[in-house]
């Protein structure tokens, strides 16, 4: 089901005093990414100020009096959060806190690009409550990092890194991008060596995609660009899951590492099928029952904020087939696994045989549990519709 904008909101669109999690759509960049299709606004100045009063609106409309429990997590992503500014960003979290508590060791992530980190916004964050800085780097060959529009440079990142240990921030995770296309004669070797170097708590390694309405679909579209192949695809993502892995990283998400203490507590939110508010533009937000996605454009989902309304551009409640893709989805892509019903071991069978699953041993007699090998994400969605065209003819 889905609803247009200026309609009211429909039963089980309201918010649960149940909500843990909260995350915000920081839609500023300074450029747009060649390989970036999301909902941002290039500003050469940021309106951080008018940001915190939007948000500040929605929240009012969406929730009206604080949540009732104390929020786990707080994610700032965007788009680029840290071109909030420190003061922009200081502004933000105090409107988030006048909407909900944040409980005693609360995780708040703020999504960061290494040109914005300064001694100063490391300290004007960490006062604001930030403790998990999420690092933009995504890859740290110069001639890769002039191709995707980045601004930063190699060294950016390497003092990025510093400034945020220095500044006291507990967690630090990094973003790299993987299976670039081939005449960009990436070293890829080198790149890991990077990562390495900078010695973060958490990596999150995500394989290029060519999106719709990109520069690099442009590119594609004229010849100049190729997507890397399926080998060198694998080969980069299982060489680097050895490194990290060997390097004390738990990789307990299909596109995510951890040391140990350090995995993304919101992002696991997300994965457990849990509620969760979302505010700003484009946001996504569920409820236990039913998901909600923003206004995309900027000014868009500023004009319906402006005039109080809410700025929903549509929803649809969950079916019990929905459910259940979804917990197989959700379940295969991290470590947890999920639980296998009797006529699915033959197929599951057949899946730990090929290497692309593992059983998990049960406690206490329960059901026996699988989860997928490196090589298994590697197929994910195939597996997942496979497991799912099985459930769904119960």
């Amino acid at each position: 089901m889905t609803r247009e904008v200026g309609e009211s909101p429909a039963e089980g669109d309201t918010p649960s005093p149940e909500y843990r999690h909260l995350y915000v759509h920081v839609p500023y960049c300074a450029r747009r990414c060649s390989y970036c299709d999301f909902a941002i606004a290039v500003r050469r100045v940021v309106p951080w100020e008018a940001f915190a009063r939007r948000v500040a609106g929605e929240l009012a409309r969406r929730v009206g009096a604080p949540l009732a429990a104390p929020l786990a997590t707080v994610y700032l992503g965007g788009g680029t959060p840290s071109r909030l500014g420190p003061d922009g960003v200081a502004a933000l979290c105090a409107v988030l806190r006048q909407a909900g508590a944040w409980a005693p060791g609360a995780e708040v992530t703020l999504e960061a690009n290494p040109e914005d980190v300064t001694p100063e916004a490391v300290a004007a964050w960490a006062r604001a409550g930030v403790n998990r800085v999420s690092l933009g780097v995504q890859s740290f060959s110069p001639v890769l990092l002039q191709w995707m529009h980045r601004v930063h440079d190699v060294e950016a990142s390497v003092r990025a890194a510093r400034l945020v240990r220095a500044g006291g921030i507990a967690s630090l995770s990094v973003d790299l991008i993987f299976a670039t296309p081939a005449p960009l004669a990436r070293d890829w070797e080198a790149e890991v060596g990077g990562l390495l170097g900078l010695e973060p708590d958490h990596v999150s390694l995500y394989g290029l995609t060519i999106e719709e309405r990109t520069p690099v679909a442009r590119w594609q579209a004229r010849g100049a660009v190729d997507p890397a192949s399926e080998e060198r695809y694998a080969d980069e993502f299982l060489w680097l899951h050895e490194r990290l892995e060997g390097g004390g990283f738990v990789h307990y998400e299909v596109s995510n590492y951890g040391r140990p203490g350090h995995r993304a507590r919101h992002n696991s939110a997300y994965w457990q099928g849990v509620p969760y508010l979302g505010v700003g533009p484009s946001a996504h937000g569920f409820d236990g029952s039913s998901r909600r996605w923003n206004l995309s454009a900027v000014t868009a989902w500023e004009r319906a904020v402006d005039e109080g309304q809410d700025p929903v551009a549509g929803s649809e409640r969950l079916t019990a087939g929905n459910r259940e893709a979804e917990a197989v989805y959700l379940g295969l892509r991290t470590v947890d696994g999920l639980p296998v019903r009797p006529d699915e071991e033959g197929l599951v069978g057949r899946w730990i045989a090929a290497g692309w699953m593992v059983p998990i041993p049960s406690v206490g007699g329960g059901a026996g549990r699988v989860r997928c090998t490196p090589e298994g994400w590697l197929r994910l969605d195939a597996l997942a519709a496979d497991l799912t065209a099985v459930r769904s003819r119960w």
